[in-house]
């Protein structure tokens, strides 16, 4: 990954990066020489955050935060010194039927639609100021995030709307050369994901087993990605290669989606 950007002496804020594809962005971006600040809804977060110090040997704060909360998110940007890039990358995936009568569902809904595009864009608003004119902002969208499957209402809405977001922003930050774009996974073996193939699986009466492989034999490349199979899009965004990229979403899926 280091081939296609240094970032030696960059400071990238990633939000959702104590696990799943937000970790493996951190990761990826450690080891191109970043200095990271990155936040998670979980209480461990500032211990993933060592460890990944350790590790790597780079500075790596970790601070736990609910971007859905404002003051929280404020709270999180006091942590964040001058930045370079960054990475809106924490959300929520889960099923919301709309027929389904249980008042679970509104909930859901509403925590998605409040972390995902609210908390999204809570977390670019308290950082700008402190994001260098000609910066960048990636955030993770979906596949999902141009197409749509039933009963997944919140999370595809949610992930639209990041989309749009990136569209807006990219103009409105334009004059401060500042780039902003998305990256829209397809399959990715995480938590999330194998939660949603779970809840499919079992609506649809089917095997795990069997819905998978129906969702890897859609993809032209065969086979399940994993989330460092993520980061390169994210250095590649935040690089020099890009510069003349914005507002632009960029899926990689393996093939399973192609517009």
């Amino acid at each position: 990954m280091t081939e296609m950007a240094d970032f030696s002496g960059k400071h990238v804020v990633i939000t959702g990066a104590n696990r799943g594809i937000g970790l493996g962005i951190a990761e990826g971006f450690l080891k191109a020489g970043a200095d990271l600040t990155i936040c998670g809804l979980e209480d461990e977060t500032p211990e993933i955050a060592a460890q990944l110090a350790q590790t790597h040997g780079r500075s790596v704060k970790g601070v736990t935060c609910d971007i859905s909360d404002r003051q929280q998110v404020l709270a999180f940007s006091e942590h964040c010194d001058s930045l370079d890039v960054l990475i809106n990358n924490a959300g929520f995936e889960f099923i919301t039927p709309i027929a389904d009568p249980s008042p679970r569902v509104d909930d859901v809904f509403e925590r998605i639609i409040m972390t995902n595009v609210v908390g999204t864009f809570s977390v670019t608003r308290a950082l700008l100021p402190k994001l260098v004119d000609g910066g960048r902002i990636v955030s993770t969208s979906s596949m999902w995030g141009k197409t749509a499957v039933a009963e997944f209402s919140a999370y595809c809405a949610s992930k639209h709307a990041v989309i749009g977001l990136t569209r807006s922003l990219a103009q409105e930050l334009a004059p401060r050369r500042i780039s902003v774009n998305a990256v829209c996974p397809g399959w990715v073996r995480t938590v999330a994901s194998m939660r949603s193939l779970s809840a499919m699986a079992a609506r649809e009466k089917r095997s795990e087993s069997e819905l998978l492989d129906e969702i890897v034999g859609a993809q032209a490349l065969p086979g399940l990605m994993d989330p460092s199979d993520m980061a390169a899009m994210y250095l590649f965004l935040a690089g020099p290669a890009a510069d003349n990229i914005t507002g632009q979403s960029f899926t990689v899926d393996r093939g399973e989606l192609m517009q």
